[in-house]
């Protein structure tokens, strides 16, 4: 870890560290790995193992540190409004990810479609082509789509339920109520680990039962796209969640200084708020 030091009333610089060099290998053995498993050659799964291994590694000791720097109290009100800065920036980001992923499927159910049906009234792309959403695709097999008010609808009121609960903790926090921010992020942790269960059955469900899956034409991979990348996201947030879980054990944070957690509890409200949106147009309408 970098000797921390203490601000003498300029922006703090951490020392030189390895640890960007490091990531950037990771990121390239995963990526490689993918492509040579892709290919189907032996080397891929442990390209990506090491990658994987030497991600985890920097994370864990890179957070550390900062987390060390924090707690050494050498970051001040500058450095925290980077902080924010970067992490209203980060968001942001995320924000248009998920615009261009919902941008697909507008353009998939609203344009291409429909388009694709007024090209010629005798014109048929394929037998059994209709202009109708879901669209399976030339190869698509029949399937069925997953009903909004089963396991959706739970888990709509799963992740408005763990909004509250980070709110909760945050309230906590901010009054020097230490257990209530503990007991709270507690909770937000549980409902996510729920969350991702019941997701987790309902892709079983979809793949086994209804014929659902990344083959089932361009519904099926739209839909998946936009399900899975948003339980990975939740999956990283409630990694986030217990870290800052921990850190507030351990006594991190005071009711006046804790970004660390606000930006755990942005991030978590960002995903509470894509997952309505996921609700309302790929599971409901």
């Amino acid at each position: 870890m970098p000797a921390v030091t203490q601000n003498k009333g300029h922006y703090y610089v951490p020392q030189p560290s390895p640890y960007p060099v490091m990531l950037s290998l990771a990121i390239f053995l995963v990526a490689m790995g993918a492509a040579l498993e892709v290919n189907a050659l032996k080397a891929g799964p442990w390209s990506m193992l090491l990658g994987a291994l030497i991600l985890v590694y920097v994370l864990f000791h890179w957070f550390g540190s900062v987390i060390g720097e924090s707690e050494g109290g050498v970051y001040r009100s500058w450095e925290d409004r980077s902080f924010r800065m970067g992490m209203v920036w980060f968001i942001l980001s995320e924000v248009a990810f998920f615009a261009g992923l919902f941008g697909i499927l507008f353009y998939e159910r609203n344009i291409s479609v429909p388009r694709l049906a007024q090209i010629d009234p005798g014109f048929t792309l394929y037998p059994g082509f209709t202009a109708a959403w879901p669209s399976a695709g030339p190869l698509g097999k029949p399937f069925s789509t997953v009903a909004p008010w089963g396991i959706p609808a739970i888990n709509t009121l799963i992740l408005l339920s763990s909004g509250v609960t980070v709110t909760w903790a945050h309230w906590g926090l901010k009054t020097a109520r230490r257990g209530a921010a503990i007991a709270g992020l507690a909770v937000t942790v549980v409902l996510g680990l729920v969350f991702l269960g019941l997701q987790a059955h309902e892709f079983y469900e979809a793949y086994n039962r209804l014929g659902l899956t990344l083959a089932s034409g361009v519904y099926g991979a739209t839909f998946f796209m936009l399900t899975g990348f948003h339980g990975l996201h939740v999956t990283i947030g409630v990694i986030m969640l217990s870290v800052i879980l921990m850190r507030c054990i351990k006594g991190h944070f005071k009711p006046d200084q804790h970004f660390a957690f606000e930006a755990v509890s942005w991030y978590w409200h960002f995903v509470d708020v894509v997952w309505l949106l996921l609700f309302v147009f790929v599971y409901w309408l």
